[in-house]
């Protein structure tokens, strides 16, 4: 025991050592929202609207089951989740494998800080040096977590599908709140000026403050299981059937609904923000995108089949995204029209990821792919 012991000690101050270095690039993807919480990519200089149609298969590895995670892009390392139970490091130039650790279930999608993997497993949030892949702390939650982590702030925060939200302290995983929802929490949180934001299948959007997980305010949209987005003082978060199929605009600091935009099904898709813009999908089949401040249409894409968990990634004037006709899709930011697209051999439920002129995805064939550039 005391062997250890001393085993776990040493590892706890190598995640602290790791947590005090290792500064991301400024094209780097971190975790589902992005650290600016809107999935939107600013500083991506290489692909845009003229060139995206020229897109290549770069590489694509294989793991035991369905990618449905969504990759986080740290340091040139792709960190993706599988239904086969793991989270894989993958080069980003290649996508060679340089390590991979078994969380049971590994739908969670992860996020990278600070040299440190977060991601929820078979109802434990595991951390893992983003280097090795060795375990550096664990914390039971008791509940599945298909939640994806946000790391702000020195904490952590996740949800499961107990209903319980929780934070916990990057460094050494200790408890540092919980708040407990009615029903089951798929919907990843996001943070924000010293507020978390998530969603649940009992019908409402909560707001809690970041430190002490008190309520602020919650708000009825039926079933939520979108994640929401959150920019210039507006929460974007899609709700379900049976009476509130769309896409919900509610004030950051009260909850009040701003507008409510109708879709022909249900949004579980994750919007996206950028340039006072908002994209999300739809079971209808279609991609849209919506005024900002009024919701007002501005155009949409129908694809083959749902748009169902992938969520829209916007960088440099482009909205990549998933549908589970089994193709990913670049389309024109602006105008909606289609600009490229690739047909993997399953659904895609994965969200994109644009990182430095790459696009990666996953695959319900198994499959991680990259896309880029011919001499990129």
């Amino acid at each position: 025991m005391k062997r250890i012991s001393m085993l776990a000690l040493i590892l706890s101050l190598c995640l602290s050592a790791a947590l005090a270095q290792e500064p991301m690039g400024r094209g780097d993807w971190s975790e589902f929202h992005r650290q600016n919480m809107t999935r939107w990519n600013p500083y991506e200089t290489v692909l845009n609207v003229s060139n995206v149609g020229n897109l290549q298969f770069k590489w694509s590895f294989k793991t035991g089951s369905a990618v449905e995670s969504s990759p986080a892009v740290v340091n040139g390392v792709v960190y993706i989740g599988s239904g086969d139970g793991k989270i894989y490091a993958l080069q980003a130039s290649n996508g060679h494998k340089v390590w991979s650790h078994s969380i049971g279930v590994a739908s969670s999608s992860p996020a990278v800080a600070k040299g440190v993997v977060y991601v929820g497993g078979d109802g434990d949030v595991y951390a893992l040096d983003a280097h090795t892949g060795a375990l550096g702390w664990r914390y039971s939650v008791g509940q599945y977590v298909f939640s994806s982590p946000a790391v702000a702030n020195g904490a952590v925060y996740i949800g499961g599908t107990g209903g319980t939200l929780c934070a916990l302290d990057a460094k050494n995983g200790a408890l540092l709140w919980t708040y407990q929802a009615k029903d089951e929490i798929w919907s990843s949180p996001a943070v924000s000026n010293g507020m978390v934001y998530f969603g649940s299948y009992d019908s409402h959007v909560y707001a809690l403050n970041a430190s002490t997980g008190a309520l602020v305010w919650s708000y009825s949209a039926e079933e939520v299981e979108s994640s929401p987005a959150v920019a210039n003082g507006v929460v974007y978060v899609g709700s379900s059937w049976p009476y509130n199929s769309g896409l919900n605009a509610l004030d950051a600091n009260t909850g009040a609904l701003l507008w409510f935009y109708t879709t022909g099904s249900d949004v579980q898709s994750s919007p996206a923000v950028a340039n006072g813009v908002v994209y999300a999908g739809s079971v209808d089949n279609n991609v849209y995108a919506l005024d900002a401040i009024s919701g007002a249409l501005l155009w949409s894409y129908k694809t083959g089949d749902w748009v169902y968990w992938s969520s829209p990634a916007v960088a440099n004037g482009v909205v990549y995204i998933g549908s589970r006709d089994h193709n990913v899709y670049a389309l024109d930011a602006s105008t909606g029209a289609l600009l490229w697209s690739y047909k993997t051999g399953g659904k895609v439920d994965s969200s994109p990821t644009v990182s430095n002129g790459m696009v990666y995805v996953g695959s319900r064939d198994k499959k991680v792919y990259a896309f880029g550039l011919k001499n990129k």
